[in-house]
């Protein structure tokens, strides 16, 4: 068992130290460059790749994608009661608790925990939550900045939701891609989680923690608490086998880069959302070998 939770965390953490070891080293490295290289080709290419090469039937992706939706709602909401109860920032921290990382660290656990079956799933995960987060996340971060049809257009540019859409209905249709199409998004996409990797480690190389204390708060929230509320939500349903596994992994992983992105886009308070994106992920690699191996021995 050791051997092989082994192999499923080391490559996460090489691959990621890789990149925080370049930024440390003072050599270049394009975050924003590559974030959009990951958003605008390697993500739609994998999304649409996954969904069309899936080895799991519809039901189980769209289950899959109807809790994790369900899962960050309902861990929304009480993020939100929390903020507001500690008169904290909505607009800057809410996302934080919203959005976990379940396309850097997330996909690249399903894939080798859970194989390509469970890469299929975790992209259902993901494409839900990247969903959530050009639309709901979108609209929390710019508030009181743009119009709703400005907002409304940033997300139109959004390929990956395009992707999303076309790669249920070839699932639903039960469509191949030509051979062409399936070859070069197979070929495409499968850049996309080493650069996602290497992105995690230089983000984190680059970022810097400001309170200790808020930003230890908020990962076990993000962490712990949307494994609990996964647990639950799964248990109230009756979701069972691989599926569950893979809800239960994505939803405890910890904040996703992309919120300090977007808080620095929108001139949130992005400092204080690097110290939480910082601790979370320190906090979420700490907890992983116990979670991993509690979801492989299941």
């Amino acid at each position: 068992m050791f051997a092989q939770l082994f192999g499923v965390i080391s490559p996460i953490l090489i691959c990621a130290g890789a990149g925080l070891i370049w930024v440390r080293l003072d050599y270049r490295f394009p975050t924003d460059f590559v974030s959009r290289i990951i958003m605008y080709f390697g993500a739609p290419c994998m999304v649409l790749s996954s969904l069309t090469r899936m080895q799991s039937d519809m039901d189980a992706v769209l289950i899959t994608m109807g809790l994790g939706m369900l899962t960050m709602s309902v861990t929304g909401l009480l993020g939100w009661l929390l903020l507001r109860r500690s008169r904290l920032d909505l607009h800057s921290f809410l996302p934080s608790l919203l959005f976990p990382n379940c396309g850097n660290m997330g996909l690249s656990l399903c894939l080798f925990a859970f194989g390509q079956e469970g890469l299929t799933l975790g992209v259902g995960y993901f494409t839900a939550m990247l969903f959530f987060q050009f639309t709901l996340g979108n609209f929390i971060y710019s508030h009181g900045q743009g119009s709703w049809a400005d907002r409304l257009k940033s997300l139109a540019r959004q390929p990956v939701i395009y992707a999303m859409f076309l790669g249920l209905i070839c699932m639903q249709n039960q469509w191949s891609l030509p051979l062409w199409a399936a070859n070069t998004t197979h070929l495409m996409g499968g850049v996309t989680i080493p650069l996602m990797l290497l992105t995690l480690g230089a983000s984190l190389g680059q970022l810097r923690v400001g309170a200790w204390k808020m930003s230890l708060g908020f990962s076990f929230i993000r962490i712990f608490g949307g494994l609990a509320v996964a647990f639950g939500l799964c248990s109230l349903f009756g979701v069972e086998g691989l599926p569950r596994k893979v809800i239960l992994l994505q939803s405890a992983m910890p904040v996703a880069v992309f919120n300090y992105l977007l808080a620095l886009h929108y001139n949130r308070k992005h400092e204080d959302v690097a110290g939480i994106v910082v601790v979370s992920t320190l906090v979420g690699f700490a907890f992983l070998p116990f979670l991993m191996g509690w979801l492989m021995a299941a």
